[in-house]
């Protein structure tokens, strides 16, 4: 009994060794979605001022499409937003925009200045509906296929080689089912 509680301490570090050594296998960027192949939660979100339509769950179907949440404070929404601007010129694929916790007003002033590359956008105030999509940060952008299920969720700026690499493929073989 006496060998065993000189043991515990080094059966309990050796435990937590392999524990930590299993977290530092894993690629920290990729956080799982619960909402993967199911589809998008109800919701029904206002216009951002200056804008009449708002966005809705029902607003998605019929056509592969982007759900971009982003922010007019956050900085990494900027870096991703020329990206978003040129598949927007491109009509490479609609893209719908969560206004996500901005001020009232502030998301209309980012997009004057920036350019609009939204179809339709809602204003996510409260963070109820990112909540609801499992949000951990902006910007993230989740892909819906025509039946309005959640397909991919990409996490951190669009970027030129994120397009061509995973969403583009990811939107063409959604479009030939």
């Amino acid at each position: 009994m006496r060998r065993f509680l000189v043991l515990l301490p080094l059966l309990l570090f050796a435990g937590v060794g392999v524990f930590f050594a299993y977290g530092l296998k894993r690629d920290p960027s990729n956080i799982p979605s619960q909402l993967i192949n199911r589809p998008l939660p109800h919701f029904e979100l206002a216009a951002i001022e200056g804008r009449d339509e708002g966005l809705a769950s029902m607003d998605f179907g019929g056509e592969v499409m982007l759900l971009n949440v982003f922010a007019s404070w956050c900085l990494s929404c900027q870096i991703e937003h020329p990206v978003l601007m040129e598949l927007s010129r491109q009509n490479a694929v609609p893209i719908h925009g969560l206004n996500w916790k901005d001020k009232p007003g502030d998301g209309k002033a980012w997009l004057d200045r920036l350019g609009n590359p939204y179809t339709r956008i809602g204003d996510d105030w409260n963070g109820r509906v990112a909540i609801d999509l499992g949000v951990t940060g902006a910007p993230e952008t989740f892909v819906i296929d025509r039946n309005g299920r959640v397909r991919y969720k990409f996490i951190g700026p669009i970027t030129p080689q994120a397009w061509e690499e995973e969403l583009a493929p990811l939107i063409e073989e959604l479009r030939g089912q």
